[in-house]
């Protein structure tokens, strides 16, 4: 039997698209092995960022270094947006783009002849999804995608073009999944491209119209799953109706994360992102009035091109009056082909300064959440190496080791550089 190791880089999506890919190997009589062992290598990449470019070449000639004899196949969004430059590194042998990662299987069996396999990933309608079994990936919270691909067209963006449209699995589908993963999991993770747009395409049949809230109500009334966590949601898709189901429903965590990208609606506009500050910021206020101890996390982009200190400030002090508990912060990374590449760049030293500006006002914020939280007890699924994950978004240590994928209550005790003790662990009954 070939031997297969498969390595994922980036989002949730990619993630699950890889649990979705060992099951469609596993089925054609491939083992997933390590590495060292494996005969083939597949690399299922990132591109959202240069620096994630260069560790899917970083990893390539560490594969190289470490089983010279294993065949390397590369696919994902990398694959997808410059096939060409990863086929002439050394040791790939296959490029196969998110347009063709379904026929990975036929391609190995040589029914498809050639390096490159990519296609016109525009006029895709094909959902990867796995069979409910190969869903979960070996993963104590399995990320389940409902929902691949964007429609939106930020101007700094290269996932659309990579991804192709929004393309929804079909409702049925979702909730048989989510109740296959409750038998075995805890906490399931729904994630896509751009979740809340679930259902939003022409054509897709769902009942009654269901938009994402619809979807979430089904997978609660029909299954036995313990907690389901949303695990980005666009702020123009967070509705009032989906803000009041958060906050009423325990079975959902209370964790909400909506891309900012920026606190400024200059830059914003020149983004062409489809709200503005105040619509974020109603959002935002609307769902910690409801839930005023949840998780409020965000993406932030730093040096988009033309960004004045002025508007990089109007960002800093937007976060610093916002309850937001988190933030990941990125450095505005040049995508060719996107339009914002062609515009005038900061410079990246400067970029980079103001990165970490935000990354240390970050760790504040989140310091100063933390330290709200001692005294108080937190539901949490338990993970691997005694650490748990509460609803609100919360790393804990564990005062005993319990087995992982259970749901538990956590009486907190005290701060660690980056998460909490529990003092006394409870469990729910």
């Amino acid at each position: 039997m070939q031997r297969v190791f498969i390595r994922n880089f980036g989002c949730r999506a990619t993630q699950a698209d890889g649990a979705a890919l060992e099951g469609l190997l596993e089925g054609h009589g491939l083992e997933v092995s390590s590495v060292a062992e494996a005969d083939l290598v597949i690399l299922n990449t990132c591109t959202v960022t240069s620096e994630a470019d260069a560790d899917v070449r970083k990893s390539i000639n560490r594969v190289r270094r470490e089983n010279p004899e294993a065949r390397i196949l590369v696919t994902g969004c990398y694959a997808q947006r410059a096939p060409e430059e990863l086929s002439q590194l050394p040791g790939v042998t296959w490029v196969v783009g998110n347009s063709h990662k379904t026929k990975i299987p036929e391609i190995l069996d040589s029914h498809y002849h050639g390096q490159i396999h990519v296609g016109d990933i525009l006029q895709t309608s094909e959902f990867l999804s796995s069979p409910v079994e190969d869903a979960f990936g070996g993963k104590t919270r399995p990320n389940l995608k409902i929902q691949d691909g964007c429609s939106n067209v930020c101007s700094f963006c290269i996932i659309p073009s990579v991804r192709g449209p929004n393309r929804s699995m079909p409702a049925g589908q979702a909730v048989e999944q989510v109740r296959f993963l409750a038998q075995n999991y805890t906490e399931i993770v729904l994630t896509g491209i751009n979740l809340g747009r679930w259902g939003r395409e022409n054509g897709f049949r769902s009942h009654d119209r269901m938009r994402f809230s619809g979807l979430l109500r089904s997978m609660l009334a029909e299954t036995s799953v313990e907690r389901l966590r949303i695990s980005s949601i666009e702020p123009m898709d967070l509705s009032d109706d989906l803000i009041e189901l958060i906050a009423s429903e325990p079975r959902i965590a209370r964790h909400i994360h909506a891309p900012l990208q920026s606190g400024s609606d200059t830059v914003l506009k020149r983004m062409k992102r489809r709200y503005r500050v105040r619509h974020y910021e109603d959002r935002l206020l609307k769902a910690h009035a409801l839930m005023p101890e949840a998780a409020f996390g965000a993406d932030v982009m730093t040096g988009f091109p033309g960004e004045t200190e002025d508007e990089f400030r109007q960002t800093y002090d937007f976060i610093q009056r916002m309850p937001f508990t988190y933030l990941h912060v990125f450095t505005y990374s040049e995508r060719p082909g996107t339009p914002a590449s062609a515009l005038p760049q900061v410079r990246l030293a400067e970029r980079k300064r103001r990165t970490r500006l935000l990354r240390e006002l970050a760790d504040k914020k989140n310091l100063a959440y933390r330290e709200r939280q001692i005294g108080r007890r937190l539901s949490a699924v338990t993970m691997e190496n005694g650490v748990a994950l509460t609803t609100n978004y919360l790393q804990v240590q564990q005062a005993q080791l319990r087995p992982s994928n259970q749901l538990v209550d956590l009486e907190i005790g005290r701060l660690t550089p980056n998460g909490l003790d529990e003092a006394s662990p409870f469990h729910l009954l």
